[in-house]
């Protein structure tokens, strides 16, 4: 009979012990989803803000009634429809009670978005600034977004959500007391062509002059949450204000990190090379859609809009009203969201706490081995399977999207799918199949406690790495495997068939969801679907850092043996043909989904030029596999570089067009002078028709420039070739967006491009290739419009009609 002590007989504990794990299981699941779930719905945008709502607060409402001005039609720099948003500020603003200034002149670019050839980029530009006067300043906060539009979208994004949301913070600006710093608005003009505004206003305005810090206001995409993603540097005073201040604080140091290696820049870079602090914000998901005609006012997401605009209403009062004299420098922060706000450390701790994961985890692998849970060589062992699938995930995620592609080649020009969601959660699900299935294979043999402290190992060890390289993204693995250490310690000091092993393991787990789960879900917009195999990376150190709940689920860890271990190991793989199916089902679902049509149209991108010394015409095309639209037009692939230098001399796909009756550039010489060998020769480039650019390139078989003037200002050159005349002479070239209709003067100072000796003794002859651009194939012989579901890629030459002219001088 049953002992009388009340304790449960052995057979019955040994039944109960699976329950009570799967209970264990569905319990830290239920946890670990419940933080999943908070996490993620953290990064949503609030609602948008109405028109009732308070004078002194954002509205999104009310800064949507500006962007359907704003983005009415498309207005690149230059264009009557630009002159007609820049009325608009300057009304806007007056009206407010301010005095908006208009800053007229010609600047150089900055960054590395455009280029001459070898020469220099410039464009006359309109910035519009105005003052918001501060009570007592001790600096000024410069509030910045662009008004320009790309030449084939209005840019209703991108950036009219960052011009609107200006207007509306000014308005709230002026409906309460005045700030303690001064706060300037400062709409520049030709972001889109060369970041010209933003230089000529961080270079030459008077207001200007001291620096101060920037708040840009930008987007590159249709929805999603802002991103805080560049600060300058010495950046923990900022990021402590942003912390604090703003309402919605979504930004992460390893985003600044991830965008310093990125050849992307935005106004902000303007700034930075000019001495400013600041922040730079954008939302970045729905991709597909920028720099395109799609890019409208019905395609801003007024919940983006309202982040953007109360994010940046919040930051200028603050740092508005804080003595920025004594902004604290410091050095560069940590910092990552969490529900609910901003977690933020100094980044000197960056490295201790790198070592101290990495000593942590030795510590635990002797504990382990102590306990007796684990031989050394079985810990080693687990080390090394650990790499696995860090390495088999991302690379799967990338053949994934190769294979996907192959069946739908038009996503090669986008930066993301239109409906991307299907996509994303295949690479989640191909990353959960590589990680459950590398479990699956190699637990028994190594045991879960030596793959457990491996996986932790690996965090560790990126720790110390990314501490060193990328010292903004360390917390990423570091804080999962500390929290992991301190879990597996835990557990290893408690009764082994209690709850606390369960909660202490689990708790471990949520520290690695917590941190890493925000990085997979905004790295998929930040880099696209092409480069998927980065949150594939992210998604297995997440399931490396849950590995001891994950074992919690596997039907082996009760210790069956013979035929029911092995029906138990072939259950445990079920998991990871599940995921895996999962993966085909998504990727299947995005391709039904997310397919070409009217709303949703295929990128094709063409463009036009004549050459008017021989009067033939090509079409030209940067697709590299040509879509069925774009193939009746370009038939081979050719170098342009030599006829159209402003191309650039990379292979384009090309094919013969019928020439068109356009007008070529003309040159007119206005003076020339030859001194010593050197021949200055100044010129005026004066387009024929309107257009959006105008070049001038010299020859360089003919001669090399020494310097250059445009529009009175001196531009770089690459100077002088070898004495000996044994290198190939630089390039160089001059182009010049938004050119007034008098055109621009050029002056360029020249040496012959023959030996020394051989040049001739007056006057030498340069060949000069005048060059301009204008936006639209409509009207140009042969040219059919597209038909529904044919849409143009998000590029600045689609559809650009050039035409080009060589004068010999």
């Amino acid at each position: 009979m049953p002992a009388a002590s009340g304790r449960m007989p052995a057979a019955d504990r040994a039944l109960a012990r699976p329950a009570r794990r799967s209970l264990a299981a569905l319990a830290a699941l239920a946890a670990l989803l419940a933080v999943g779930t908070a996490t993620v719905l953290g990064l949503r945008p609030p609602g948008p803000a109405g028109l009732d709502t308070p004078a002194d607060e954002f509205s999104a409402e009310r800064a949507y009634q500006h962007l359907r001005t704003v983005a009415a039609q498309t207005h690149p720099a230059g264009s009557p429809a630009n002159d007609r948003v820049r009325s608009h500020l300057e009304n806007t603003l007056s009206d407010l009670g301010l005095t908006p200034e208009l800053q007229d002149t010609v600047a150089g670019e900055a960054g590395q978005l455009s280029g001459g050839s070898g020469g220099a980029t410039l464009a006359r530009v309109r910035n519009v600034v105005a003052r918001i006067p501060g009570t007592d300043p001790t600096g000024r906060v410069f509030l910045v977004a662009h008004y320009d539009s790309v030449q084939v979208g209005p840019g209703g994004n991108d950036d009219g959500a960052g011009t609107s949301a200006l207007l509306e913070v000014a308005r709230a600006l002026t409906s309460g007391p005045r700030p303690r710093n001064d706060v300037v608005l400062v709409f520049t003009d030709a972001e889109e062509s060369c970041l010209c505004g933003a230089s000529a206003f961080a270079a030459d305005h008077p207001l200007a002059a001291d620096g101060g810090v920037v708040l840009n206001l930008e987007a590159r995409g249709s929805t999603g949450p802002v991103i805080m993603f560049e600060t300058s540097l010495r950046n923990a005073g900022l990021v402590e204000v942003f912390g604090r201040a703003a309402p919605y604080p979504i930004g992460t140091s390893f985003a600044v990190e991830v965008y310093r290696l990125l050849p992307n820049d935005t106004d902000f870079t303007a700034f930075l090379d000019h001495g400013f602090t600041g922040l730079n914000a954008a939302y970045i998901d729905g991709a597909a859609i920028y720099h395109t005609p799609l890019d409208t006012p019905e395609s801003v997401d007024r919940g983006s809009l309202q982040q953007h605009g109360a994010n940046t209403l919040a930051l200028a009062r603050e740092f508005g009203t804080v003595d920025l004299t004594r902004l604290p420098a410091g050095g560069d922060a940590t910092y990552f969201p969490l529900p609910g706000g901003l977690v933020r450390y100094p980044g000197w701790l960056t490295l201790p706490l790198a070592l101290l994961a990495l000593a942590g985890v030795a510590g635990l692998a002797w504990a382990v081995r102590r306990r007796g849970r684990a031989s050394w060589p079985r810990l080693a062992a687990g080390f090394g399977l650990a790499l696995l699938p860090v390495v088999l995930a991302p690379l799967g995620a990338q053949l994934l999207w190769a294979a996907v592609t192959a069946i739908r080649p038009g996503y090669a020009t986008l930066l993301d799918p239109y409906r991307p969601l299907w996509y994303r959660l295949a690479v989640v699900a191909l990353a959960a199949a590589v990680l459950l299935g590398w479990y699956a294979l190699t637990r028994r043999r190594t045991g879960p406690a030596a793959l457990a402290v491996g996986g932790l190992g690996w965090l560790a060890v990126l720790g110390v790495l990314l501490a060193v390289v990328a010292p903004g993204g360390s917390y990423l693995t570091v804080l999962p495997a500390l929290a992991g250490m301190l879990a597996g310690l835990v557990a290893l000091a408690v009764p082994r068939d209690g709850p606390w092993p369960v909660v202490a393991v689990s708790a471990g787990a949520a520290v690695g969801v917590l941190v890493l789960l925000p990085t997979v879900v905004l790295l998929f917009p930040a880099l696209g679907m092409a480069m998927g195999g980065v949150a594939a990376l992210f998604a297995v150190l997440l399931g490396l850092a849950a590995l001891p709940v994950v074992d919690l689920l596997h039907p082996e860890a009760g210790g069956q043996r013979g035929m029911a271990a092995l029906r138990a190991r072939r259950r445990g793989a079920l998991p990871a043909l599940a995921a895996a199916l999962g993966a085909v089902v998504f990727a299947g679902t995005g391709l039904a989904v997310d397919r070409f049509d009217a709303a949703h149209p295929v990128p094709t991108h063409l463009m036009y030029a004549l050459d008017a010394d021989t009067g033939t015409a090509r079409w030209l095309s940067q697709e590299t596999d040509p879509q069925p639209w774009t193939d009746r037009y370009v038939d081979g692939r050719t170098r342009i570089g030599d006829t159209f230098p402003l191309l650039g001399d990379h292979e384009l796909l090309a094919g013969p067009a019928e020439p068109a009756a356009l007008p070529a550039p003309r040159l007119d010489p206005l003076a020339d002078v030859t001194e010593s060998g050197v021949r200055t020769l100044r010129v005026r480039l004066v387009p024929q028709r309107p257009v959006r650019l105008a070049a001038l390139h010299v020859d360089p078989a003919t001669a090399t420039v020494l310097g250059a003037r445009v529009a009175d200002r001196p531009v770089e050159t690459t100077g002088d070739p070898e004495p000996d005349g044994a290198a190939e002479p630089p390039p160089f070239g001059v182009v010049f967006h938004a050119p007034p209709p008098e055109g621009i003067e050029i002056e360029l100072r020249l040496r012959p491009t023959a030996p020394p000796g051989t040049a001739p003794t007056g006057t030498f002859p340069v060949r000069l290739r005048a060059m301009d651009a204008s936006d639209g194939l409509t009207g140009l012989p042969g040219f059919r419009p597209r038909p529904p579901g044919v849409g143009i890629a998000g590029s600045h030459s689609s559809e650009l009609v050039a035409v080009a002219r060589s004068y010999l001088l």
